[in-house]
């Protein structure tokens, strides 16, 4: 297996992102490109990336691979990829190369891990609502509502979308269809600050974030950046309002 990246800044960003959610998880290399579906310890998250094969400058593989890592020590090593350099993944048998080539060539050795959890794939789920928004603005919003609260409740109506958060304070924010994408009927559901302040990093990648969910139903967040796709998907906070 030898795969080339020679902008390899998007892989850096989602390794990063995809970090504070899981340590160890597989990564699938087949002749698709490379893909990942994870879910965090508390099973309350998912997430999934793919890099599509022809974003390489080099995709050599002779057969599927599975290969367990660890996402800090891998985080670590990509921190040294500066702009301008290139990126090149081998494996040779329990350990993964990584080249880094820009003024001078360096070279690092991970141990490949023995994972053991099954392999999960991402649900396909029909939505009562979906939103499409600026993905800054939903960054900002997450923002407002950690402020006052550990969950906000998201709000989806025809021809608008409310997200709000209620502790001794409150924060609301309030778009319209004239601000933003909306495909709704009426729909309600409480969600975990704690990962959406995680997963709205994703707004590293991609300057677009679409918002799917139904009443009390598990929500999924796409950060969509041309043939790259970075997914997450939250399970609702099923309590009574503050």
């Amino acid at each position: 297996m030898q795969l080339k990246l020679e902008n390899p800044k998007i892989f850096a960003d989602i390794v990063s992102i995809i970090s504070e959610l899981v340590t160890e998880v597989k990564l699938k290399i087949n002749s698709e490109g490379m893909s990942l579906t994870a879910v965090d310890p508390a099973n309350v998250a998912m997430v999934y990336f793919k890099i599509p094969a022809d974003l390489f400058s080099q995709f050599d593989i002779k057969k599927q691979e599975i290969i367990g890592v660890n996402l800090e020590s891998l985080k670590a090593v990509l921190r040294r990829v500066k702009p301008g350099s290139s990126l090149l993944i081998e494996r040779h048998e329990n350990m993964l190369k990584l080249g880094i080539a820009d003024r001078i060539k360096r070279d690092f050795s991970l141990a490949l891990l023995d994972i053991e959890a099954e392999e999960k794939e991402m649900p396909h789920w029909e939505f009562n609502s979906v939103i499409k928004m600026n993905a800054e603005s939903f960054v900002e919003v997450v923002e407002d509502c950690a402020i006052v609260s550990d969950a906000c409740t998201f709000v989806a109506e025809p021809d608008k979308f409310i997200v709000e958060a209620h502790g001794l304070n409150s924060a609301r924010a309030e778009f319209s269809s004239d601000e933003l994408e909306i495909h709704s009927g009426n729909s309600l559901a409480r969600f975990s600050l704690e990962y959406l302040n995680k997963f709205v990093k994703g707004a590293k990648i991609s300057s677009k974030a679409t918002l799917s969910f139904s009443d009390n139903h598990p929500m999924r967040i796409d950060f969509p950046t041309g043939n790259v796709i970075l997914s997450f998907v939250l399970a609702p906070r099923i309590e009574q309002e503050d």
